[in-house]
């Protein structure tokens, strides 16, 4: 990097600082956690992807597809069931949520069954959110310093400083404008990334003598069960389906922002925006990772860059392999862009990182604040709740660099349990969701019985966890089925237990049944929505010949 390059990441960091400025006016819990719901469906549909398409996204999607041993545009069919679980949580989910004015979506889930339901849904998303959003963060940090050799230390304190004072000023709306800004830049250097890169691919050779044939592949009809198993077309659609379901509709991360949307018209608007936008970008995504790992292959100098980078900081962890395929990507923008891209690259990693520490940050700060402090009869109001919630976002912007100090040094382990924790617990958070909103048979025994039940179940099958404490069931599931046997568990067990203890009270949630209308199932979103589903399939299975 020169002076073109700092002065670039120099402006996007001043400019951040002011825009928390900007937005510093608030006023209460809805103007500072839900940005006043007088949000679009534009910025909240930028906002929503950024979250989900991170940082790591950026490196590790491409390296998986272009580099890594069994990787491959497979990847892509993490998408499949991304339109239809939208129809879901537009149809099922998200209108009583809005309809119910909460803040903190474990309200709505006190509301319907008890305290203890909600204060279990609440700690759990707040340890595993904080904790894999500190590892994410120490992750980047390690990558740039790899490639920059600027210490991680001074990477992580930069990302994280500077995210912390802009969403502590300006609240959910520093957030999300934010958020918007920010996946335009990891646009951007994606289309840079990818222009440069097939340049100099055909330079090379060209794309088709630069990949095993294989990594073209996207559809496998494997079930997902076995040694090997993985990324299968059912595992990917069914297990896939509840993973996004529950990850968009009853994380407060994704769900919060949906909240803070002016109307249900802008919340179906943005969903479709999701639905439709999210499968071109991972394209793109996975289309890039292609290009630049067929120009690895073409070229030796490339590898023996990603190579000698991996030695001299990953020594240890990467000696059997010989390279780390995460710096494919960070290696290809200091090796082949000039200068100014390369400023602009380096703000796109940095962007995407804020934008989910950014999210974690204010989801976290809302959850603490309305489930352990601004509950019961005596409620927080004016200057006292704002001094409160400011402070808590101080508290999880701190805690969030705790972790990534504490915990990234064994970031393969920790990486894995965060994964498996993700995997074990959205099925049975879904399952209490969609029984607070339509069940009045389930009473809080039982659901909380079906919570527990089913997530012990998940993590003596999860393969993750076997491994990591030593046992071994002699059966092996691809980690996404365990988000569909979370939803069966739970359910078959919350009702089961409701059944046997009939003197336990039912709570009726203090609102009227709700029911889906005729006209929102036969509605042009949810019509472009299957249509795109089936484009999606169809799009997938001809990619072998599209790219062969």
């Amino acid at each position: 990097m020169n002076w073109i390059d700092y002065a670039i990441v120099g402006i996007y960091i001043v400019f951040f600082l002011g825009m928390g400025y900007f937005f510093k006016d608030n006023k209460d819990s809805k103007d500072y956690f839900l940005g006043g719901r007088s949000l679009g469906w534009f910025p909240l549909s930028l906002s929503t992807m950024a979250t989900q398409l991170s940082a790591i996204s950026f490196i590790s999607a491409p390296a998986f597809v272009g580099l890594k041993m069994g990787g491959g545009m497979k990847w892509l069919s993490f998408e499949f069931a991304v339109p239809l679980a939208m129809i879901c949580i537009m149809l099922f989910i998200i209108p009583p949520l809005f309809r119910s004015g909460v803040v903190s979506i474990y309200e709505f889930v006190e509301k319907r069954f008890s305290a203890s339901t909600r204060l279990v849904l609440s700690v759990v998303f707040q340890i595993s959110r904080a904790l894999g959003t500190g590892v994410m963060v120490y992750t980047i940090a390690i990558i740039l310093q790899a490639v920059l050799d600027v210490d991680y230390i001074y990477t992580i304190l930069i990302i994280s400083v500077i995210t912390i004072i802009y969403s502590w000023q300006g609240g959910m709306k520093a957030v999300v404008w934010g958020d918007a800004i920010q996946m335009i830049l990891l646009f951007g250097g994606l289309l840079v990334c990818l222009v440069y890169g097939w340049q100099l691919v055909q330079d090379a050779g060209g794309l088709a003598n630069g990949f095993d044939p294989e990594r073209l592949q996207v559809i496998d009809m494997n079930l997902g069960i076995g040694p090997d198993q993985e990324y299968g077309f059912w595992p990917m659609l069914i297990g896939g389906f509840f993973l996004y379901v529950s990850y968009y509709g009853c994380d407060q991360t994704q769900a919060q922002r949906m909240l803070s949307a002016k109307n249900e018209k802008t919340i179906r608007q943005l969903l479709l925006a999701n639905g439709l936008l999210r499968f071109p970008v991972v394209l793109i995504y996975c289309t890039m990772g292609l290009i630049i790992g067929a120009l690895v292959s073409l070229s030796p100098e490339f590898l023996a860059d990603i190579a000698s980078t991996t030695q001299k900081h990953f020594p240890q962890e990467y000696a059997s392999t010989g390279f780390k395929a995460d710096l494919m990507i960070p290696v290809f923008i200091i090796r082949y862009l000039p200068h100014g891209f390369i400023g602009l690259l380096m703000v796109a990693i940095m962007s995407a990182a804020m934008s989910s520490l950014s999210s974690t940050v204010n989801s976290l700060s809302a959850v603490s604040v309305e489930d352990f402090f601004n509950r019961g009869k005596k409620k927080l109001e004016g200057a006292a709740y704002m001094r409160l919630s400011k402070y808590a976002v101080v508290f999880w912007g701190v805690v969030c660099i705790a972790f990534s100090f504490l915990f990234g040094g064994n970031k393969n382990t920790v990486i894995e349990i965060i994964n498996a924790i993700g995997s074990v617990f959205y099925g049975p958070v879904l399952v209490t969701f969609i029984l607070a909103i339509f069940s009045k048979r389930v009473n809080h025994i039982g659901m909380n019985a079906g919570i527990i039940t089913a997530v012990l179940i998940n993590l003596m099958f999860s393969g993750t966890i076997q491994g990591i404490f030593g046992f071994d069931l002699g059966i092996e599931i691809f980690w996404i089925w365990l988000n569909f046997t979370g939803v069966l568990i739970s359910l078959v067990i919350a009702y089961v237990v409701s059944w046997l203890t009939p003197a336990v009270p039912i709570k009726n949630g203090g609102t009227r049944p709700f029911e889906v209308k005729r006209s929102d199932i036969f509605s042009k979103e949810v019509y472009i929505l299957a249509a795109f589903f089936v484009l999606i399939l169809i799009v997938s299975y001809f990619i072998p010949q599209i790219f062969g």
